[in-house]
């Protein structure tokens, strides 16, 4: 079976039905038709009885998912973004509920969206070769597709070091932060899906090809990390990281500092609501900030200076955190009054 976009396969092997990200070239970065696709695939396997478990890959060696299409959402302008938003969520909430177990294999580059594919999922399977990352903060928008629940509930205040600093890990950091459950090698992905395709269950097959996950950096520093980002604000995540004074902490709030201060202030602020809220209600905070952001400058700097001119200096509005008022923040995140609708 095959079903809609060319750049999404959707077939059945077995009882398995396979989804592949077929744009390889763009580092299988998501576009509305790629995600309308793969939810009409789940809405067809989900009541095929000849369908026993979903999985999700990405063709090539380089990324499993980069996200979604940040050049088409500049070019396109807000309603066209907007509208892919409303059609992911829609996605990450599906693969949340979804009633049959689903896997999915994340390998190579997984950030913003295809986490989204991902860390929803039942089963998550990293390769040694996994980048994982929320850049959002860093290109003047926000943590989404649900991080606003999955992040806060990280360990010891890893996802908030997430979310603010933008930064990339690897395989043993996201499987330590819970964001991906077990290590399989790249090689075995086939031989794990042809398992599933004969219809062994997925955690028995997990459990033979399973390997011990890569170091873990960033899970060696948990101590300063939960001690820092513990804080009640921003900028008090700074202050602290500016008193620790090791080189982990400098590095950290550089990062921090070169990011976006609006994006900065609204992630932390929906990180802490999301705290408590389920996962529809996190998507739909995200949503209702993002149709406020997609109207502000920063989002089109930050996709000049990281994938248009590539310069890497982008020139935020307002450029300091100081400069956004506490009731700016309120008013980003308040209710926008589109209520999002989840099958």
């Amino acid at each position: 079976m095959s079903i809609g976009d060319l750049r999404v396969s959707a077939e059945k092997h077995g009882v398995l039905g396979l989804l592949t990200l077929r744009r390889p070239a763009a580092l299988n970065a998501l576009s509305l038709d790629m995600v309308q696709t793969l939810t009409a695939a789940l809405d067809a396997w989900a009541a095929d009885t000849t369908v026993q478990v979903v999985a999700i890959r990405g063709e090539g060696a380089r990324a499993f998912c980069a996200g979604g299409d940040i050049r088409a959402w500049v070019a396109h302008g807000p309603d066209a973004a907007l509208a892919f938003l409303r059609a992911e969520y829609r996605l990450n909430h599906q693969i949340a509920t979804y009633p049959k177990p689903f896997v999915a294999l994340m390998h190579g580059i997984t950030m913003g969206g295809g986490a989204g594919l991902s860390v929803h999922a039942r089963y998550r399977i990293a390769d040694p070769g996994l980048v994982f990352s929320m850049p959002e903060t860093g290109i003047g928008f926000i943590p989404d597709i649900g991080s606003s629940h999955f992040l806060p509930r990280c360990p010891a205040g890893i996802g908030l070091y997430l979310a603010l600093t933008a930064a990339r890990i690897g395989q043993g950091d996201t499987i330590a932060a819970g964001l991906a459950d077990r290590a399989v090698a790249l090689a075995d992905f086939d031989a794990l899906l042809d398992c599933l395709a004969r219809g062994e269950a997925p955690a028995r097959a997990l459990e033979a090809m399973s390997c011990k996950p890569g170091p873990a950096p960033l899970a060696a520093q948990q101590s300063r990390v939960a001690a820092a980002f513990g804080a009640p604000s921003v900028e008090g995540v700074l202050e602290r990281l500016d008193r620790d004074g090791s080189d982990f902490a400098q590095a950290t709030a550089a990062t921090i500092r070169a990011n976006a201060p609006t994006s900065l202030k609204l992630a932390y602020c929906l990180l802490q609501r999301g705290a408590t809220l389920t996962l529809s209600q996190c998507l739909q905070q995200e949503y209702d900030a993002a149709t406020r952001l997609f109207l502000r400058p920063d989002l089109r700097e930050g996709v000049r200076a990281a994938v248009i001119e590539k310069d890497r200096r982008p020139c935020w509005q307002p450029s300091v955190l100081a400069a956004v008022p506490d009731a700016e923040i309120a008013a980003l995140a308040a209710p926008a009054g589109t209520q999002l609708a989840f099958a």
